[in-house]
């Protein structure tokens, strides 16, 4: 059958799993067999419930799923409620405290610190609203990304019904729950292309072809984009346009293809990126003709020429991010928020749908870049919501260094991480906002945090790219971090070229600094960081980019480099809980 993992989910996996992990959760931690417990914790993430790392034994992750990034009225709510009432650990983080959520880089939401025994509960609370947790994790389609403010903003073409239409008919499918490898897609209808469908499995871009002597607006296809393993690949032309009424079947073709031909033997070479590398996007063209019954066109032109979101061009050209305040094309507005690294309180996020409902419609959308959004604001109350306390916090404007700041779970939580990413993320904004300065007309300087390769934080993707390493400082094992420069989604997608390595996260920060200044110093006028970056030779930047321990900097974890089971606390790990879900010491 292939690997272990194949051999795991072929006895049971998909929907099936669910019934399993109820009947645990109604036993308790102690249920789950010793010899058993990775084989359940595989299959557990086919319903969002993931295993947090080694020392952290029985408490669980949960990952839920919104396509689109859409959270309608009264979910966010309902998500903050779970996040006060069952996500408290047993330790507080020293930049967030105790009880939050994080917001994904594919536009959902991550509650940590659950107890097993709690799930029946927390799922009754999301799904009585309409949150799921189905297929947001494991080898499965993972959540759908689209523009945020798809059916509300500008489009090229509609994208919010093939949304929904995906969602409900493909990635709800059991038959094909049991993909090779975690899949990605993204269907945008906009110029912006927000949905990065450069960096998805199969990506849906807008365009448009002349037809008879009329335009007709619709889709290019790309396939096999995807980050990790210092492997990254963008995704790749299929030269086919697909009109709207196709894009659903013509999504389904390509699903069905790779999960029955997907490579389900080698893990490391079976996500999408590689089975493009592998078959060629002429032959896989080939058999989507022979699976699909439309008459295939030639790919028309696309807009990736007017792409800005991630796309290191000047923002006077339009949305990087949706942070901010925008029009909606009904005359009313939207405000995104700024969420430094993702991580918001619960009762924070109960005041955000709170303000969500007193100002708009009472939706909240989410962004690929870890930010909430506030829908249906009317004219007459912006002004009074751009004055609430809440958005002196989240501000809609907030500092260069934050409003471009994204970061994955880390060490905290991952087992795979190798540093502490949000903590030592949050302390890096505020030190680079009280201490460099940037030219007046630069607003976002793009810094992701990747605790691996496997970069969930896409540092691939930044103006500058950071991904967690371990050195050795003053004859000591420390945090360290390899830093690049010049990534970018957008009219020609570009991934970050290294200019240090292994440098220790103490020096991270004074490096930062020292590259920011030398911008801001020797940049053309007008020119953005990652204009700046094209324009200059890697030798130089490599120079400018000098480590140096920063005055005022106090790194949260240098030493850590995973020893601890937590990486703010370096006692005795509580995990696991007994049977009632309380924690019991480990030595018992």
């Amino acid at each position: 059958m292939g690997n272990e993992k194949e051999a795991i989910k072929e006895e049971l996996y998909g929907d099936e799993v669910r019934e399993k992990l109820l009947e645990f959760a109604e036993r308790g931690w102690d249920a789950i067999p010793e010899d058993e417990r990775e084989e359940w914790f595989s299959r557990f993430k086919f319903w969002g419930v993931f295993h947090q790392r080694g020392g952290q034994e029985s408490y669980f992750m949960m990952r839920l799923t919104n396509c689109g990034g859409v959270l309608e009225p009264g979910q966010l709510r309902a998500i903050g409620e779970v996040a006060r009432d069952y996500a408290e650990g047993p330790v507080t983080n020293p930049e967030f405290g105790n009880g939050w959520l994080d917001f994904t880089t594919r536009q959902s939401i991550q509650l940590h610190w659950l107890n097993l025994e709690d799930v029946p509960e927390i799922w009754d609370k999301l799904e009585s609203v309409g949150v799921s947790s189905r297929s947001s994790g494991g080898d499965t389609m993972r959540n759908i990304s689209g523009c945020p403010v798809a059916g509300k903003g500008e489009e090229v073409v509609e994208s919010r019904p093939i949304l929904d239409e995906i969602q409900e008919t493909i990635r709800g499918d059991d038959d094909l729950c049991n993909m090779p490898r975690k899949f990605n897609i993204s269907v945008s209808g906009c110029r912006q292309g927000c949905a990065q469908d450069s960096i998805n499995d199969i990506g849906l871009e807008p365009a448009r072809r002349i037809v008879d002597g009329e335009s007709v607006t619709g889709f290019n296809v790309r396939v096999g984009g995807g980050l990790g393993g210092r492997e990254p690949r963008r995704a790749r032309s299929l030269d086919l346009f697909v009109r709207p009424e196709h894009a659903v079947e013509t999504v389904r073709a390509f699903v069905e293809y790779y999960h029955e031909a997907g490579n389900r033997t080698n893990r490391s070479k079976n996500r999408g990126r590689f089975f493009v590398d592998e078959h060629g996007t002429d032959a896989i063209r080939d058999e989507l003709d022979e699976r699909l019954d439309f008459e295939f066109e030639t790919a028309g032109t696309d807009f990736r020429g007017e792409y800005t979101y991630n796309a290191g061009r000047n923002t006077d050209l339009g949305a990087h991010d949706h942070v901010g305040v925008y029009d909606q094309a009904d005359g009313r507005n939207y405000v995104g928020l700024s969420v430094p690294v993702g991580r918001l309180p619960a009762e924070d996020a109960i005041e955000l749908a709170d303000l969500a409902d007193t100002y708009g419609s009472g939706e909240v959308r989410l962004t690929r870049r870890q930010n909430p959004l506030i829908m249906d604001v009317s004219d007459g109350d912006l002004e009074r919501l751009l004055d609430e306390p809440f958005l002196k916090k989240y501000s809609p404007e907030p500092n260069p260094f934050t409003q471009g700041a994204m970061a994955c779970t880390g060490t905290e939580f991952c087992s795979l991480a190798l540093t502490e990413t949000k903590a030592r993320m949050a302390r890096l904004l505020r030190w680079l906002g009280d201490n460099v300065d940037v030219p007046d007309d630069v607003d976002r300087i793009k810094m992701h945090f990747s605790g691996c390769t496997a970069d969930c934080g896409q540092a691939m993707t930044a103006d500058i790219g950071l991904q967690g390493m371990r050195a050795r400082k003053d004859g000591e094992m420390v945090e360290a971090v390899d830093v690049g420069v010049g990534g970018g989604i957008g009219e020609d997608p570009s991934f970050i070229d290294w200019v240090r390595q292994r440098v220790p996260a103490d020096e991270v920060p004074g490096m930062i600094a020292n590259m920011v200044e030398a911008y801001a110093t020797l940049r053309s006028d007008g020119q953005t960081f990652s204009e700046w970056v094209d324009a200059t030779s890697h030798e130089t930047i490599t120079e400018l980019a000098e480590p140096a321990e920063a005055e005022d900097y106090d790194d949260p974890c240098l030493t850590d480099a995973k020893q601890s089971w937590y990486p703010f606390d370096d006692g005795e790990s509580p995990a696991p809980t007994d049977s009632e879900g309380q924690p019991i010491s480990a030595d018992d």
